[in-house]
């Protein structure tokens, strides 16, 4: 079965930014926090801003004043003035787009004109936007809304921002030939325009489209409707439990959408389970991606690859490759994933859904595997050496303790960091670190106590790979790790500016190894390397273009870098 992921789905930008100024405002500030008004239409983030302490209310009356947050929906000036008055702090998440429109019908207002809203009659948005009409507002949602109009001489004509494009055409044409004389605003937001378009375009190529998205959002029943406009199923979905199996599973590709109140991880989950789902005429495909699937959660996958890197840096650094270096790094990496997914499961629970039912699932078993691998790689660090051993034991012990409150709370540095975790994009630091210890530093000690251009050039490079593979699995865990309160580097940098530093340490790495023989700090094995350098380039470039579709075998792709560079070094120390 092939899958079609929509390259709109998901938070556009007034959601996005709504649900990150919550968000922030609750884990940085203390008191009472309110959205008036459910903050966006999706239950799953509703459900998740209950949890952080914050509260949905529709009447301010007998609630104790705090900070209080204006949807992105938008509100009537007079509301928000009332709100004011009665001594809360406001927090304005309008999305821009409908502040524009509010610009827009308050402008025309004081002139005299009349405002027509083409919408949904009962929409917040649609009522807050009526609120800046001074009491001459009318609301249609069909063309024949137009024969109620009273007498109006002077009027502007307006579209809800998630109106249907379509049904707005039809309604602004028979308006162009009964009132030529009113002015049309097309204020459809341009996101809702681009997600109607593709879904538009994407059912024409697809025996059924799934619509991911809350029952109440207006902008994702909507693209249920374009979908069935088009002669095509529509399975509009809030969650993956809701699936129909036996509908879908017969099919040869389904296409995916969401609303703009749909968060990424929801989509992930309906996306992996479809990916999932066994086709009748391909079981063998299916075993094998059912073994991906577990190498993947289990962090097996990636732990092999730890040691793959740690064959292929010893290469490069001219020493001899070691199995005990490698069984080390493997056995760590594994043993400190599997140990901080269980650390971290909050974040995990957002970021990736199904790693953290696998490990609720497997518990036991992972918890066996992380104590015996970590237990093996100090064992093995101890047969290279005494300083491998204590070097290993201290960079264990701190990656167990990364979330562990190590200063007591009337000791804060700074804001409020009390755990390593505390400090800003430490997480992406620590870990690129980490491997290029693991896998170049302490090979390196086992051999020789001296510290070399070689071993130091080495260890960078491997940090450096390290760095821009995780740090890209950072953006895509984003929206999880603001609502733990977790600053990744994403998010303190931002998506763009994280991809254009990712890009530029690519390109001076690669530069690097170009010069690196001829300066004697690795082995001519730097030009083969250049190779993985592409691949993670590639990587990123297939990602901004959305050429590949985040899902279990897109990650399977991005973790095979390190096996990757293992298979170009074993082929270039063959050949040479």
């Amino acid at each position: 079965m092939k899958f079609k992921l929509a390259k709109t789905a998901g938070f556009c930008m007034g959601v996005r930014r709504a649900v990150e100024m919550v968000l922030d405002t609750a884990n940085r500030q203390q008191g009472p926090i309110y959205t008036y008004g459910p903050l966006i239409h999706n239950p799953q983030v509703l459900e998740i801003l209950a949890e952080k302490g914050v509260t949905v209310i529709d009447d301010v009356s007998g609630a104790k004043p705090g900070n209080i947050v204006i949807r992105a929906h938008g509100l009537p000036p007079q509301e928000k003035q009332a709100l004011l008055d009665a001594g809360f702090i406001i927090i304005d998440a309008t999305c821009p787009r409908v502040i524009k429109v509010q610009t827009i019908i308050s402008k025309y207002s004081r002139q005299g004109y009349a405002a027509i809203i083409v919408g949904d009659k009962d929409h917040p948005e649609v009522l807050g936007l009526l609120g800046y009409a001074k009491g001459v507002g009318h609301i249609i949602s069909h063309s024949d809304d137009l024969d109620k109009l009273p007498p109006i001489e002077r009027a502007i004509v307006v579209a809800q921002t998630t109106q249907d494009g379509h049904l707005f055409d039809t309604i602004t044409r028979t308006i162009a030939e009964r009132f030529p004389h009113f002015k049309v605003f097309n204020t459809i937001c341009d996101s809702t325009l681009k997600r109607q378009a593709e879904v538009r375009k994407m059912a024409k190529g697809v025996d059924a489209v799934v619509v991911v998205g809350g029952r109440d959002s207006g902008n994702t029943r909507r693209l249920a409707q374009v979908v069935a406009q088009e002669g095509v199923p529509a399975f509009h979905i809030e969650s993956e439990a809701e699936l129909d199996f036996e509908a879908i599973e017969p099919l040869d590709s389904v296409g995916i959408t969401a609303g703009a109140s749909t968060p990424n991880w929801v989509i992930k989950k309906v996306y992996r389970t479809l990916e999932a789902i066994p086709h009748q005429a391909r079981r063998w495909h299916h075993a094998v991606f059912r073994i991906q699937r577990w190498l993947l959660l289990s962090n097996l996958y990636l732990a092999v690859g730890a040691g793959c890197l740690t064959y292929a840096c010893a290469l490069l650094s001219g020493i001899r490759p070691s199995f005990a270096s490698a069984l080390m790094a493997t056995c760590y990496v594994l043993s400190m994933h599997i140990l901080n997914n269980f650390i971290g499961k909050e974040a995990v629970r957002y970021n990736d859904p199904d790693r953290a039912s696998f490990y609720d699932y497997n518990r036991w078993i992972l918890l066996a595997i992380a104590i015996i691998s970590g237990a093996t790689g100090l064992f093995m660090a101890f047969t290279l050496g005494p300083v491998p051993f204590l070097i290993l034991s201290i960079i264990s012990l701190l990656g167990v303790s990364y979330k562990v409150k190590i200063i007591p709370g009337n000791l804060k540095i700074g804001k409020k960091i009390q755990r390593i975790s505390d400090v800003p994009g430490s997480k992406t630091v620590l870990i690129a670190i980490a491997w290029g210890i693991v896998t170049v530093v302490l090979p390196h000690l086992s051999v020789s106590l001296k510290i070399t251009k070689a071993m130091l050039f080495v260890s960078v490079w491997a940090s450096v790979m390290a760095f821009v593979r995780t740090a890209f699995f950072d953006v895509l865990d984003m929206q999880g790790d603001r609502i733990v309160g977790q600053e990744s580097l994403p998010i303190m940098l931002g998506e763009r500016k994280t991809f254009r530093v990712l890009k530029q340490l690519l390109l001076i790495t690669f530069a690097v190894l170009i010069s690196a023989p001829m300066m004697y700090l690795a082995t001519t094995l730097a030009y083969g390397m250049i190779l993985s350098v592409f691949y993670m380039a590639a990587i990123l470039e297939a990602f901004k273009r959305q050429w590949i579709v985040p899902g279990f075998r897109f990650e399977f792709l991005v973790e095979t870098l390190f096996i990757f560079t293992a298979i170009v070094a074993g082929l270039w120390h063959l050949l040479a």
